[in-house]
């Protein structure tokens, strides 16, 4: 159902429900997503079942669709053999895909299109490090193009997420500016610090002022990492937060595989909506169950 109301507009009035990890959902229902362009490798080879993956979250009740745009990279689907025209053409097609679930559901559901973090592209685990060698104005020429075309396509917002560190979202958020979108920034987190190890204080801040910003916060993090991350983003910004923690397993680059149990529990959404979150879901290993699951807790 197309949206009556901007994603900004909505936040204001309470808290809106976003999806769960996409990855998790293709490999439920049976993809295969090995090798670098993970779950963008569908956009070119079975687009529906993105499509699917999409649907499984809107009947669970999410409000906002995350694209599979997250691995999608001009860079990475050169590796591939597929020529910038083409690469742009998929990652227009990750906001259509989102977009057509979108409109077929019963409720109101805005489209959110992915930007992760140069670290995705490369496809060894980077994004949970950061600090890549690179400086903020390379960072900025990397992510532009990628911005642009996502863009074009007409996502209802930007999600500049699982930012590792305070270089790669001044990239990000100079990258993005002008381009006629409104975002979100949000970075993964450890022990109350970036990835990289920077001050949480000093991240949020980047995105203070920023009126193209509607919302800050964390994803793709410990879930008891989140509610102190909420209420110090919303403190520092002023603005409503953004928080969709992953399961709590952590990820194995070295064997691909996640480790550890899952500590993610929908129950936690009252807490998050108490410190300012406005957007709340799940990231990697959070599926449709738990994703239903807060939504009655919410509309309850």
């Amino acid at each position: 159902m197309k949206p009556a109301r901007t994603l900004a507009a909505a936040l204001e009035e309470g808290l809106v429900v976003l999806d769960g990890g996409l990855s998790n959902q293709l490999q439920a229902q049976g993809c295969d997503l090995s090798g670098g362009l993970w779950s963008a490798r569908l956009l070119a080879d079975d687009p529906e079942q993105i499509r699917a993956a999409h649907t499984a979250y809107v009947r669970a009740g999410a409000q906002v669709l995350i694209t599979s745009s997250y691995q999608a990279t001009f860079e990475g689907f050169a590796r591939r053999g597929t020529g910038r025209a083409q690469a742009a053409g998929l990652l227009g097609r990750s906001v259509g895909l989102a977009r057509s679930a979108a409109d077929a559901a019963g409720h109101e559901v805005w489209v959110a299109a992915s930007v992760g973090p140069y670290g995705a592209m490369l496809a060894d685990g980077s994004e949970y490090r950061g600090r890549y060698g690179l400086c903020v104005r390379e960072l900025e020429r990397f992510h532009r193009p990628r911005i642009e075309a996502l863009a074009a396509a007409g996502p209802d917002v930007l999600a500049l997420e699982t930012v590792p560190d305070t270089d790669e979202a001044q990239a990000l958020l100079e990258a993005a500016e002008g381009c006629g979108v409104p975002l979100w920034l949000s970075y993964t987190v450890a022990e109350g610090r970036t990835r990289a190890g920077q001050p949480l204080a000093e991240a949020f801040a980047l995105a203070a002022g920023r009126d193209e910003v509607i919302a800050v916060g964390v994803n793709c993090c410990d879930p008891r990492e989140a509610t102190a991350a909420v209420a110090l983003a919303t403190e520092i910004t002023g603005k409503p937060a953004v928080v969709y923690p992953n399961s709590g397993e952590r990820w194995d680059a070295a064997s691909s595989s996640w480790q550890g149990g899952s500590g993610y529990d929908p129950v936690r959404v009252r807490e998050w909506r108490a410190a300012g979150a406005r957007l709340a879901g799940g990231c990697c290993r959070v599926g449709p169950r738990e994703i239903a699951r807060l939504a009655r807790l919410l509309h309850s």
